[in-house]
Protein backbone atom coordinates (compact mmCIF):
# COMPACT_ATOMS: atom_id res chain seq x y z
CA UNK A 1 0.00 0.00 0.00
CA UNK A 2 1.62 2.96 -0.96
CA UNK A 3 1.86 6.40 0.82
CA UNK A 4 -0.39 8.30 -0.91
CA UNK A 5 -3.48 5.37 -0.72
CA UNK A 6 -2.88 5.28 3.02
CA UNK A 7 -3.51 8.86 2.94
CA UNK A 8 -6.52 8.76 0.42
CA UNK A 9 -7.72 5.61 2.87
CA UNK A 10 -7.65 7.62 5.93
CA UNK A 11 -9.32 10.81 4.38
CA UNK A 12 -12.12 8.78 3.01
CA UNK A 13 -12.71 7.01 6.06
CA UNK A 14 -12.53 10.19 8.34
CA UNK A 15 -14.01 12.24 5.99
CA UNK A 16 -16.96 10.15 4.45
CA UNK A 17 -17.51 7.00 6.59
CA UNK A 18 -17.96 8.53 9.92
CA UNK A 19 -20.45 10.63 10.65
CA UNK A 20 -19.68 10.93 14.42
CA UNK A 21 -17.86 9.65 17.52
CA UNK A 22 -20.80 6.70 17.64
CA UNK A 23 -19.45 5.56 14.36
CA UNK A 24 -16.51 3.81 15.96
CA UNK A 25 -15.62 0.73 16.40
CA UNK A 26 -13.08 0.39 18.68
CA UNK A 27 -12.32 2.16 21.99
CA UNK A 28 -9.23 4.01 20.67
CA UNK A 29 -11.52 7.22 21.56
CA UNK A 30 -12.43 8.63 24.49
CA UNK A 31 -14.93 9.31 27.07
CA UNK A 32 -15.17 12.50 28.96
CA UNK A 33 -14.48 10.35 31.73
CA UNK A 34 -10.91 10.86 30.54
CA UNK A 35 -10.75 14.11 30.58
CA UNK A 36 -9.05 16.41 33.54
CA UNK A 37 -11.36 17.99 35.50
CA UNK A 38 -9.91 21.44 34.67
CA UNK A 39 -10.64 20.68 31.06
CA UNK A 40 -14.32 19.26 31.60
CA UNK A 41 -15.88 22.46 32.01
CA UNK A 42 -14.57 24.23 28.95
CA UNK A 43 -16.20 21.68 26.94
CA UNK A 44 -19.72 23.17 27.51
CA UNK A 45 -18.27 26.48 25.23
CA UNK A 46 -17.26 24.03 22.38
CA UNK A 47 -19.90 24.29 19.63
CA UNK A 48 -21.71 21.03 19.72
CA UNK A 49 -20.81 20.28 16.24
CA UNK A 50 -17.46 20.37 16.92
CA UNK A 51 -17.60 18.05 19.54
CA UNK A 52 -19.96 15.48 17.78
CA UNK A 53 -17.05 14.88 14.99
CA UNK A 54 -14.25 14.23 17.98
CA UNK A 55 -12.38 11.37 16.94
CA UNK A 56 -9.39 11.86 19.29
CA UNK A 57 -8.11 9.34 21.76
CA UNK A 58 -8.32 11.58 24.97
CA UNK A 59 -7.15 15.15 26.02
CA UNK A 60 -3.27 15.55 25.62
CA UNK A 61 -3.01 19.19 26.37
CA UNK A 62 -0.51 20.23 28.90
CA UNK A 63 -0.71 23.03 31.38
CA UNK A 64 1.44 26.39 31.54
CA UNK A 65 -0.06 27.20 27.86
CA UNK A 66 -0.63 31.00 28.18
CA UNK A 67 0.85 33.25 25.99
CA UNK A 68 1.88 30.15 23.59
CA UNK A 69 2.23 29.09 20.21
CA UNK A 70 0.79 25.67 20.18
CA UNK A 71 0.33 23.53 17.06
CA UNK A 72 -2.07 20.75 16.72
CA UNK A 73 -1.22 17.88 14.13
CA UNK A 74 -4.80 16.10 12.49
CA UNK A 75 -6.58 18.63 14.64
CA UNK A 76 -9.70 17.27 12.75
CA UNK A 77 -13.01 19.68 13.42
CA UNK A 78 -11.17 21.77 15.76
CA UNK A 79 -12.34 20.69 19.57
CA UNK A 80 -9.16 20.88 21.28
CA UNK A 81 -7.88 23.89 19.28
CA UNK A 82 -11.00 25.52 20.79
CA UNK A 83 -9.98 24.16 24.14
CA UNK A 84 -6.27 25.45 23.36
CA UNK A 85 -7.56 28.86 22.35
CA UNK A 86 -8.63 29.16 26.44
CA UNK A 87 -5.71 27.90 27.34
CA UNK A 88 -3.43 29.95 25.62
CA UNK A 89 -5.69 33.06 26.07
CA UNK A 90 -6.04 36.16 23.65
CA UNK A 91 -2.27 36.46 23.67
CA UNK A 92 -1.24 33.02 22.50
CA UNK A 93 -1.98 31.35 19.02
CA UNK A 94 -3.28 27.54 18.00
CA UNK A 95 -2.77 26.38 14.78
CA UNK A 96 -4.81 23.24 13.75
CA UNK A 97 -3.54 21.46 10.67
CA UNK A 98 -5.24 18.45 9.04
CA UNK A 99 -5.74 16.62 5.53
CA UNK A 100 -9.71 16.39 5.57
CA UNK A 101 -11.29 18.74 3.66
CA UNK A 102 -14.46 17.99 5.11
CA UNK A 103 -13.09 17.66 9.05
CA UNK A 104 -11.30 21.54 8.46
CA UNK A 105 -14.41 22.90 7.05
CA UNK A 106 -16.58 22.55 10.35
CA UNK A 107 -13.66 23.35 12.55
CA UNK A 108 -13.53 26.86 10.28
CA UNK A 109 -17.25 27.30 10.54
CA UNK A 110 -17.11 28.15 14.15
CA UNK A 111 -14.14 30.57 14.36
CA UNK A 112 -15.98 33.86 14.97
CA UNK A 113 -18.36 31.63 17.00
CA UNK A 114 -15.79 30.76 19.84
CA UNK A 115 -13.68 33.86 19.43
CA UNK A 116 -17.22 35.62 20.83
CA UNK A 117 -17.96 33.31 23.14
CA UNK A 118 -14.65 33.40 24.89
CA UNK A 119 -14.45 37.49 24.54
CA UNK A 120 -11.40 37.77 22.45
CA UNK A 121 -11.66 40.72 19.87
CA UNK A 122 -10.46 38.27 17.20
CA UNK A 123 -10.18 34.45 17.16
CA UNK A 124 -6.69 33.38 18.08
CA UNK A 125 -6.90 30.28 16.19
CA UNK A 126 -6.57 29.25 12.59
CA UNK A 127 -6.63 26.44 10.56
CA UNK A 128 -4.87 24.78 7.51
CA UNK A 129 -5.33 21.94 4.97
CA UNK A 130 -1.84 20.04 4.58
CA UNK A 131 -0.11 17.18 5.33
CA UNK A 132 1.52 16.67 9.27
CA UNK A 133 4.56 15.30 7.07
CA UNK A 134 5.01 18.90 5.35
CA UNK A 135 4.33 20.92 7.96
CA UNK A 136 6.76 23.62 5.52
CA UNK A 137 3.94 23.28 2.74
CA UNK A 138 1.35 24.36 5.60
CA UNK A 139 3.82 27.79 6.66
CA UNK A 140 5.00 26.08 9.56
CA UNK A 141 8.29 27.94 10.23
CA UNK A 142 11.78 26.99 11.74
CA UNK A 143 11.88 27.36 15.79
CA UNK A 144 8.41 29.07 16.06
CA UNK A 145 5.79 26.64 17.67
CA UNK A 146 6.27 26.78 21.87
CA UNK A 147 3.88 23.24 21.96
CA UNK A 148 3.08 19.99 19.62
CA UNK A 149 0.16 18.36 21.19
CA UNK A 150 -1.34 15.11 18.71
CA UNK A 151 -4.73 13.27 19.45
CA UNK A 152 -4.18 9.67 18.26
CA UNK A 153 -2.85 11.21 14.22
CA UNK A 154 0.67 10.46 14.43
CA UNK A 155 -0.25 6.63 13.96
CA UNK A 156 -2.57 7.39 10.84
CA UNK A 157 0.75 8.42 9.05
CA UNK A 158 2.63 6.44 6.47
CA UNK A 159 5.59 8.37 7.06
CA UNK A 160 6.06 8.73 10.43
CA UNK A 161 9.86 9.34 10.62
CA UNK A 162 9.23 12.61 8.56
CA UNK A 163 6.40 13.91 11.05
CA UNK A 164 8.48 13.73 14.00
CA UNK A 165 11.45 14.89 11.91
CA UNK A 166 8.88 18.15 10.78
CA UNK A 167 7.50 18.33 14.68
CA UNK A 168 11.80 18.73 15.73
CA UNK A 169 11.39 21.14 13.15
CA UNK A 170 9.41 23.66 13.97
CA UNK A 171 9.54 23.82 17.87
CA UNK A 172 11.34 26.04 19.65
CA UNK A 173 14.32 25.36 21.67
CA UNK A 174 13.04 24.58 25.03
CA UNK A 175 9.76 23.33 23.01
CA UNK A 176 7.80 20.58 24.10
CA UNK A 177 5.97 17.89 22.64
CA UNK A 178 3.05 15.91 23.84
CA UNK A 179 1.03 13.66 22.57
CA UNK A 180 -1.39 10.78 22.82
CA UNK A 181 -1.16 7.72 20.19
CA UNK A 182 -1.96 3.99 19.92
CA UNK A 183 0.98 1.57 20.43
CA UNK A 184 1.35 -1.95 19.46
CA UNK A 185 3.06 -4.26 21.61
CA UNK A 186 4.56 -5.85 18.49
CA UNK A 187 5.08 -5.00 15.01
CA UNK A 188 1.86 -4.93 12.69
CA UNK A 189 1.80 -7.68 9.58
CA UNK A 190 1.96 -5.80 6.33
CA UNK A 191 -1.62 -7.19 5.28
CA UNK A 192 -2.70 -5.37 8.41
CA UNK A 193 -1.68 -2.34 7.77
CA UNK A 194 -3.68 -1.98 4.91
CA UNK A 195 -7.00 -2.76 5.92
CA UNK A 196 -9.01 0.41 5.94
CA UNK A 197 -11.09 -0.36 9.00
CA UNK A 198 -8.25 -1.20 11.19
CA UNK A 199 -6.20 1.75 9.14
CA UNK A 200 -9.23 4.34 10.10
CA UNK A 201 -9.32 2.52 13.86
CA UNK A 202 -6.08 3.63 15.00
CA UNK A 203 -5.23 -0.22 15.09
CA UNK A 204 -3.30 -0.41 11.49
CA UNK A 205 -1.00 1.98 11.72
CA UNK A 206 0.20 1.99 15.37
CA UNK A 207 3.76 1.91 15.91
CA UNK A 208 5.78 -0.69 17.87
CA UNK A 209 6.08 1.03 20.80
CA UNK A 210 10.53 0.01 20.87
CA UNK A 211 10.49 1.27 17.08
CA UNK A 212 9.31 4.44 17.80
CA UNK A 213 11.48 5.18 20.84
CA UNK A 214 14.61 3.88 18.79
CA UNK A 215 13.22 6.51 16.47
CA UNK A 216 12.72 9.10 18.60
CA UNK A 217 16.39 8.52 19.48
CA UNK A 218 17.98 8.42 15.90
CA UNK A 219 16.27 11.91 15.45
CA UNK A 220 18.32 13.57 18.83
CA UNK A 221 14.99 12.97 21.17
CA UNK A 222 16.63 10.31 23.36
CA UNK A 223 14.54 10.87 26.43
CA UNK A 224 10.94 10.08 25.72
CA UNK A 225 8.71 10.18 28.90
CA UNK A 226 5.07 8.39 29.47
CA UNK A 227 2.78 10.24 31.07
CA UNK A 228 0.32 7.75 30.88
CA UNK A 229 -1.13 4.52 29.34
CA UNK A 230 -4.22 2.68 29.19
CA UNK A 231 -4.73 -0.56 27.42
CA UNK A 232 -7.23 -0.77 24.58
CA UNK A 233 -10.14 -2.78 24.13
CA UNK A 234 -11.10 -4.77 20.77
CA UNK A 235 -14.82 -4.64 21.78
CA UNK A 236 -15.60 -5.14 17.83
CA UNK A 237 -15.77 -8.98 16.68
CA UNK A 238 -14.55 -7.95 13.39
CA UNK A 239 -11.95 -6.29 14.35
CA UNK A 240 -10.81 -8.29 16.86
CA UNK A 241 -10.84 -11.67 14.58
CA UNK A 242 -8.57 -9.82 12.18
CA UNK A 243 -5.95 -8.29 14.55
CA UNK A 244 -6.53 -9.69 18.45
CA UNK A 245 -3.05 -11.08 18.74
CA UNK A 246 -2.23 -7.55 19.47
CA UNK A 247 -2.22 -5.81 22.59
CA UNK A 248 -2.25 -2.10 21.75
CA UNK A 249 -2.22 1.11 24.49
CA UNK A 250 -3.08 4.15 24.33
CA UNK A 251 0.19 6.46 25.76
CA UNK A 252 0.75 10.04 26.17
CA UNK A 253 4.28 10.92 25.44
CA UNK A 254 6.32 14.18 26.58
CA UNK A 255 9.43 14.70 25.13
CA UNK A 256 11.27 17.92 24.85
CA UNK A 257 13.59 20.04 22.46
CA UNK A 258 16.52 20.00 25.08
CA UNK A 259 19.82 18.53 24.29
CA UNK A 260 19.69 15.08 26.88
CA UNK A 261 21.63 12.25 26.96
CA UNK A 262 20.57 9.02 26.32
CA UNK A 263 20.50 7.65 29.98
CA UNK A 264 19.78 9.19 32.94
CA UNK A 265 23.01 10.58 34.40
CA UNK A 266 23.20 11.35 38.27
CA UNK A 267 24.60 14.80 39.39
CA UNK A 268 23.45 14.94 42.70
CA UNK A 269 20.27 17.29 41.54
CA UNK A 270 17.58 18.32 42.99
CA UNK A 271 14.00 19.45 42.07
CA UNK A 272 11.78 21.29 44.26
CA UNK A 273 8.14 22.18 42.77
CA UNK A 274 6.64 25.50 43.87
CA UNK A 275 3.03 25.21 43.43
CA UNK A 276 2.75 27.42 41.20
CA UNK A 277 0.89 25.77 38.33
CA UNK A 278 -2.84 26.98 38.53
CA UNK A 279 -4.10 23.57 37.90
CA UNK A 280 -1.84 22.13 39.90
CA UNK A 281 -1.30 23.74 43.39
CA UNK A 282 -0.54 20.31 45.66
CA UNK A 283 1.37 18.98 42.74
CA UNK A 284 2.43 18.05 39.37
CA UNK A 285 3.28 14.77 37.35
CA UNK A 286 6.39 15.03 34.42
CA UNK A 287 5.63 11.87 33.86
CA UNK A 288 4.66 8.29 35.34
CA UNK A 289 7.56 8.19 37.61
CA UNK A 290 8.34 11.77 38.56
CA UNK A 291 5.60 13.17 41.33
CA UNK A 292 6.71 16.25 42.57
CA UNK A 293 5.03 17.53 45.96
CA UNK A 294 5.00 20.88 46.63
CA UNK A 295 7.82 21.68 48.27
CA UNK A 296 8.94 18.51 48.74
CA UNK A 297 12.72 18.30 47.63
CA UNK A 298 12.93 14.83 44.84
CA UNK A 299 16.45 13.96 43.59
CA UNK A 300 16.22 13.97 39.77
CA UNK A 301 18.56 13.11 37.19
CA UNK A 302 20.45 15.46 34.70
CA UNK A 303 17.97 15.02 31.67
CA UNK A 304 14.76 15.42 34.58
CA UNK A 305 16.86 18.57 35.59
CA UNK A 306 17.03 20.17 32.01
CA UNK A 307 13.57 19.45 31.09
CA UNK A 308 12.60 21.58 33.80
CA UNK A 309 15.23 23.80 33.79
CA UNK A 310 15.47 24.32 30.33
CA UNK A 311 11.63 24.90 29.31
CA UNK A 312 8.59 27.08 30.23
CA UNK A 313 8.38 25.29 33.34
CA UNK A 314 11.17 26.78 34.60
CA UNK A 315 9.83 29.20 36.97
CA UNK A 316 7.25 26.66 38.49
CA UNK A 317 11.04 24.77 39.80
CA UNK A 318 13.41 25.25 42.02
CA UNK A 319 16.74 23.44 41.09
CA UNK A 320 19.44 22.91 43.24
CA UNK A 321 22.72 21.38 41.89
CA UNK A 322 24.32 21.70 38.46
CA UNK A 323 26.63 19.18 36.58
CA UNK A 324 30.03 20.00 37.88
CA UNK A 325 30.15 16.65 39.56
CA UNK A 326 29.30 13.35 38.24
CA UNK A 327 27.95 10.53 39.89
CA UNK A 328 27.00 7.74 37.24
CA UNK A 329 23.97 6.29 36.88
CA UNK A 330 20.81 7.64 38.09
CA UNK A 331 19.20 4.74 39.97
CA UNK A 332 15.84 5.34 38.24
CA UNK A 333 12.99 4.12 39.86
CA UNK A 334 9.97 2.47 37.99
CA UNK A 335 6.73 4.24 37.24
CA UNK A 336 4.95 4.38 40.22
CA UNK A 337 1.62 2.18 39.63
CA UNK A 338 -0.31 3.40 42.43
CA UNK A 339 -0.52 7.25 40.61
CA UNK A 340 -3.71 8.50 38.97
CA UNK A 341 -2.06 10.92 36.78
CA UNK A 342 -4.33 13.20 35.39
CA UNK A 343 -3.01 13.45 31.57
CA UNK A 344 -6.55 13.32 30.00
CA UNK A 345 -4.95 11.13 27.35
CA UNK A 346 -6.29 7.59 28.62
CA UNK A 347 -8.42 5.17 26.40
CA UNK A 348 -11.84 4.14 27.73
Amino acid sequence: MSNATISESVQNYYGEVLQSSEDLKTSACCTLDAMPVHLRSLLADIHPEVVARYYGCGSPLPPVLEGCTVLDLGCGTGRDCYLLSRLVGESGQVIGVDMTEQQLAIAKQHCDWHAERYGYAESNVSFKLGQIEDLAAAGIADNSIDVVVSNCVVNLSANKQQVLSEILRVLKPGGEIYFSDVYADRRIPEKLKADPVLLGECLGGALYWEDFRRMMQSMGCPDVRVVKETPIALDDPEVSNKIGMVNFTSITIRAFKVPLEDRCEDFGQVAVYKGTIAEHPHSFDLDDHHHFEKGKPLRVCGNTSDMLALSRYAEHFDIWGDKSTHFGLFDCAPPNTKLSLESGAACC
